[in-house]
């Protein structure tokens, strides 16, 4: 059950935030600002690459680091495949995975991995067979880790990750300053919450500024230093003090803590952020929600519409004491957009509505302020981020 009086005590919030995701969440723009100056510091913002790769692959452990892959292989598009390098193993932990080449990467290929840990052994010999192949690698990592160590001395780059402490808020807006503020009297470190919001955003800028170079995609400093402007933006909107009514992150989560959230999605940049509230929802609320890009998500998703998510027919004693029985879970639409209603172009989105109001299914929707692609795609994610992390903080997930 979703204790809304929660959301509404900022202090209480913030007692109950042990994890620091409130934190992590409002300090992405820092994040950002703090990536954009290790990358210059590494020397990725003077690169002058001599072409594009043939095949960019990339790999690290978790949420943060497949997101990733997905967002850079939606920004990427059709000039240049991008493949992600799925680990294997016997567990999650870092000891226990391992990462491996495809037989045909070569001299002409660029291997990132991005990692918020850095001790992986995988990645250490993941990064050593790429060297043996003559393939470039550019990693992200914790400095001084045994990953980034390994990459130097196999005469690959690395780029330290952000980790944006407190007084690392040049530039950021006033309210995003108050909130870090507030947490720095108990600095959670960022290993305690590996999914937390801005490890994404720390792990993406340096090989954003990196694919930038390649001409691969379009992503220059003063871009990316908006995209931090309009992270600190929503932190402002959606922050702890603001009331839930005015406030969309605390409105979304309200609004999926007893439904089954069907995550539909319009335009490449949206696709890649509902797939990540998805998994959001999962590692940091425990709450189970299933994502698809329209026009797809009508038929893929239109049974879970019509009937209870949850299964089944009531069978049992009809005249049994129902007062203690869980509610049923519906199914709820929530519509992710990459561009502004009045963006125009062909949209799929009237048919959504239509449907989901047909089978009188509620339906949320979530679109940026403007067309812009990495501040649109900034947008949706900073906004869902937050809404799963108040969806976990008062669900009663406290650990």
């Amino acid at each position: 059950m979703l204790d809304e009086s929660l959301l509404d005590a900022p202090e209480a919030l913030t007692r109950a935030d042990r994890r620091g995701l409130l934190r992590a969440a409002a300090e992405a723009g820092a994040r950002v600002r703090t990536a954009i100056r290790h990358s210059a510091e590494a020397g990725l913002t003077d690169l002058k690459p001599d072409g594009r790769p043939r095949a960019i692959l990339i790999a690290g452990p978790g949420t943060a680091a497949a997101c990733v892959a997905d967002l850079l292989a939606g920004l990427a598009g059709t000039g240049c495949p991008v493949v992600r390098l799925a680990p294997t193993g016997v567990a999650p932990a870092a000891g226990a995975l391992r990462w491996a080449l495809p037989g045909w990467v070569g001299p002409v290929d660029l291997l990132l991995i991005a990692t918020p840990d850095g001790s992986e052994p995988g990645l250490s010999l993941l990064a050593e067979q790429a060297y043996r192949r003559g393939c470039t690698v550019v990693a992200v990592a914790p400095a001084r880790s045994p990953l980034a160590e390994g990459v130097e001395g196999s005469h690959g780059l690395t780029v330290p990750m952000a980790t944006s402490p407190y007084g690392a808020y040049e530039g950021a807006h006033d309210e995003t300053t108050r909130l870090a503020a507030s947490y720095e009297a108990r600095r959670v470190e960022d290993e305690a919450a590996p999914g937390a919001p801005g490890t994404l955003w720390a792990l993406l800028v340096p090989l954003l500024v990196l694919l930038d170079r390649t001409g691969l995609i379009t992503a220059p400093v003063d871009t990316l230093q908006k995209v931090a402007d309009r992270l600190d933006s929503v932190a402002e909107r959606c922050g702890p003090a603001i009331t839930t009514y005015s406030n969309p992150a605390k409105t979304l989560a309200v609004e999926l803590a007893d439904a089954l959230p069907l995550i539909w999605t319009e335009g490449q940049s949206a696709g890649a952020a509902g797939r990540r509230f998805a998994a959001t929802l999962a590692e940091l609320a425990g709450h189970a929600a299933l994502a698809a890009e329209l026009p797809e998500a009508l038929p893929a998703h239109g049974a879970l519409l019509a009937g209870n998510p949850t299964g089944g027919e009531d069978t049992d004693d009809f005249f049994r004491d129902r007062v203690d029985d869980a509610a049923a879970l519906r199914a709820r639409v929530v519509l992710l957009r990459d561009r502004p209603a009045d963006a125009g172009g062909l949209t799929a989105a009237p048919a959504a509505r239509e449907l989901a109001h047909g089978h009188d299914v509620a339906l949320s929707e979530l679109e940026p302020e403007s067309a812009e692609d990495l501040e649109a795609l900034a947008e949706l994610i900073a906004v869902t981020d937050f809404a799963a992390v108040y969806l976990a903080l008062a669900s009663g997930d406290r650990s």
